[in-house]
C-alpha cells in the first residue's frame, strides 16, 4: 500500500554554516569592534547570542535571519524570544530551533487529510504523521491538501513508497 510520511525536520549543518559565516561577519563588522559579541549553538535546537547591548544583539538577529536565508533554512522553524538583560550590562537572547511535528499540529494535519473524504489514512507516528492510500493520486491530493493549510511549521514529505 503506498504511503508517505510528513515530518518537519531541519538541515543542521546548513543552520551550521550559516552560524559560521554570522560569527565571521560579526568578527569583521566595525559596528561589532570590541563588544565580544557571542554566538552560541548547543547543536540541536538552541542558539543563544550574546552581546554589549540591546542593539547589538538585534543588529545580530539581522545578520543571522541573513545567513539563514541564503542557507535556505526556512525562517518557520526559528523562534526568536525576548532580549533579556544579562550579566555586566550585557544583553542576550535565545533562539529556538522548531523540529517535529508537536501533538497538537500533528492532529490538525491529519484532521485536514480526513476532511478530504479520501480513501487515505493518516496516522500519528511519534513526531511526524504517516499518510496510507490505496491510490498513488488520493496521496499526492492529501499532499496539495496539507500543503495548502498553513500549520506554521515547514513540512517535507519523505519516504514515499509505493
Amino acid at each position: 500500500m503506498p504511503s508517505f510520511d510528513v515530518v518537519s525536520q531541519l538541515n543542521l549543518q546548513e543552520v551550521d554554516n550559516a552560524l559560521n559565516q554570522a560569527r565571521k561577519e560579526v568578527a569583521q563588522r566595525y559596528d561589532f569592534k570590541d563588544t565580544r559579541t557571542v554566538i552560541d549553538w548547543d547543536k540541536k535546537e538552541k542558539i543563544s547570542i550574546e552581546s554589549a547591548d540591546e542593539f547589538k544583539v538585534k543588529a545580530v538577529d539581522e545578520v543571522l535571519t541573513e545567513k539563514l536565508e541564503r542557507r535556505q533554512v526556512p525562517l518557520k522553524a526559528v523562534e526568536f524570544c525576548k532580549i533579556e538583560p544579562g550579566p555586566g550590562g550585557r544583553a542576550k537572547q535565545e533562539i529556538k530551533l522548531k523540529q517535529g511535528i508537536d501533538a497538537d499540529r500533528a492532529r490538525e494535519i491529519v484532521k485536514v487529510v480526513k476532511d478530504m473524504k479520501l480513501k487515505v489514512q493518516a496516522q500519528i507516528m511519534g513526531d511526524q504523521v504517516r499518510v496510507s492510500g490505496k491510490k498513488r493520486d488520493e496521496l499526492q491530493g492529501a499532499i496539495q491538501a496539507i500543503r495548502a493549510r498553513d500549520v506554521d511549521l515547514p513540512l517535507q514529505f519523505v519516504n514515499f513508497r509505493d
